[in-house]
C-alpha cells in the first residue's frame, strides 16, 4: 500500500510539472519597458524587464487564445494578437506585449483574424529586436470555441 501512494504521488508530481499552463493577455501585460540604445542599429528600442511570473514560466509550455495574423504574403510569419488585425499594436492600439510571436511545427490552416487557441513553449525575448518580446515555438493550436 506505502509503495501505491509513493507511485501516485510521483505520477502527480510528474503530470503536474510537465503539464501546459493557460497564460492571459493580463499576465503578459505585466512588462515594463525602458529605451535601451543599440549601438548595431544606432536606434533606441523598448526594452522588455518580464515579471517575476513570466519569467518562472520560459521554457515552459503554455496556451492561450487570441486572434490569428498572418502577416507575411508569403505565409511564413504567424502571431497571436490579443485583438484583431485592424487593432493590433502595429495599427498603433496596443503596445508589443500584445502579441506573440508564433512558429508551428508545421504550417497553420487559419485564416486571418480566426479566434484560436495556442499551445507552445514560451521564449522570452529582450535583445533581438527582429524578433518579438514573447514568442511561442513549437506551436500548435485549433479554432477557439
Amino acid at each position: 500500500m506505502k509503495n501505491k501512494i509513493i507511485i501516485a504521488l510521483i505520477s502527480l508530481t510528474c503530470f503536474t510539472s510537465y503539464a501546459q499552463k493557460e497564460i492571459t493577455w493580463q499576465d503578459l501585460a505585466n512588462i515594463t519597458f525602458e529605451r535601451k540604445y543599440f549601438p548595431i542599429y544606432d536606434e533606441y528600442f523598448l526594452y522588455p524587464y518580464f515579471s517575476s511570473d513570466m519569467k518562472a514560466l520560459e521554457g515552459k509550455e503554455v496556451t492561450i487564445t487570441g486572434y490569428f495574423l498572418d502577416i507575411d504574403p508569403k505565409g511564413e510569419i504567424f502571431i497571436l494578437s490579443k485583438g484583431p488585425m485592424s487593432s493590433c499594436f502595429f495599427c498603433g492600439i496596443g503596445g508589443p506585449e500584445t502579441a506573440i510571436e508564433l512558429h508551428f511545427s508545421s504550417k497553420p490552416s487559419f485564416k486571418m483574424d480566426d479566434v484560436v487557441t495556442i499551445t507552445g513553449t514560451l521564449k522570452l525575448n529582450s535583445e533581438d529586436i527582429n524578433h518579438f518580446n514573447y514568442i511561442l515555438n513549437t506551436c500548435e493550436g485549433e479554432l477557439a470555441n
